[in-house]
């Protein structure tokens, strides 16, 4: 039995606790938010070091990208730092990997002709995996980096202009605290309603991590199609509440939601620890990993 366990500085209203089998092994996978408490974060990853296969940094990145350059997140160092003996991973390997391959399977089997939308990505040094791949299908991109991150009206069109922007402003927002940048704790379960959400009516698909699309999602959002993951059950029912028409999750449905990339991450981690294989590329096809798509006009809260 391999135990993974996600320590979030998330809300702890959204802890989850699930039993899986993948590959012929029986995991465990649990999420445990501090509410925003770092040093309770620090604390349990100290606890729980070398008595779990792996952790996933939850609620925070270590590590943002652009153009293949990495900036690493000063204030999550201390996170993973405090695991000396068991691996600790942020999620950013399966944003690179898993992602890039679920938009190529969405277009790939007709689900979406991203050449025909336009795609809001909540912030594409978060999801570069997923900007780069719609880029390359000739998608319409609104890139909100510096709306939601900054708190700035000036969205973004080309991907090669964020990358260079990132370059002046990443080694500065990276020192940051990171609760400027990103909804964490109770907010996470927070609702704003202002003009960002006047970027959401502009778009077909709203793709990026789910706090951010749900801290500022407007009251209706009529034949959207959501690309996201570290979705529950509630979060699925707010959406197909709001008009939702589509719901995609990254990352597959485990018991009653998606978990985070963090923890799709920590899973690959582990089985890559036997020898098998080599590469996250590699465990992704043996599992055969593959998105969850939900129609929520039909979907039923079972």
């Amino acid at each position: 039995m391999k135990r993974i366990v996600s320590i979030s500085i998330g809300s702890s209203k959204r802890d989850s606790y699930v039993e899986t089998e993948l590959l012929g092994e029986k995991f465990t996978i649990e999420r445990i938010g501090t509410d925003g408490n770092m040093k309770k974060a620090i604390s349990l990853i100290r606890q729980l070091d070398g008595n779990v296969e792996a952790f996933g940094m939850g609620g925070i990145d270590l590590y943002l990208w652009a153009a293949g350059k990495r900036y690493t997140i000063r204030e999550a160092l201390p996170l993973k730092k405090a695991a000396k003996t068991t691996p600790i991973v942020d999620g950013s390997g399966v944003k690179n990997t898993l992602e890039r391959r679920v938009i190529e399977y969405l277009s790939k089997n007709n689900t979406i002709d991203f050449k025909k939308k336009t795609t809001l990505i909540t912030c594409a040094l978060d999801r570069f995996g997923i900007a780069e791949a719609i880029d390359k299908e000739e998608g319409k991109l609104i890139i909100g980096d510096l709306i939601f991150a900054l708190g700035l009206d000036l969205p973004i069109y080309k991907l090669q202009n964020i990358q260079k922007i990132a370059k002046a402003i990443a080694p500065i927002v990276c020192k940051l605290p990171f609760k400027m940048l990103y909804p964490t704790g109770n907010k996470q379960n927070q609702n704003i309603l202002n003009k960002i959400g006047d970027y959401y009516s502009r778009a077909d698909i709203i793709a990026g991590d789910f706090h951010y699309i749900k801290r500022y999602m407007p009251q209706r959002m009529e034949d959207k199609i959501i690309i996201t993951n570290t979705v529950t059950k509630e979060d699925c029912i707010l959406l197909k509440e709001r008009g939702v028409a589509m719901l995609i999750t990254t990352t597959p449905r485990l018991g009653e939601r998606s978990f985070g990339t963090n923890v799709m991450e920590a899973i690959l981690v582990s089985i890559m620890k036997d020898g098998n294989y080599k590469s996250y590329d590699e465990v992704i096809e043996a599992i055969d990993l593959r998105p969850r798509i939900e129609d929520l006009r039909s979907w039923e809260n079972t």
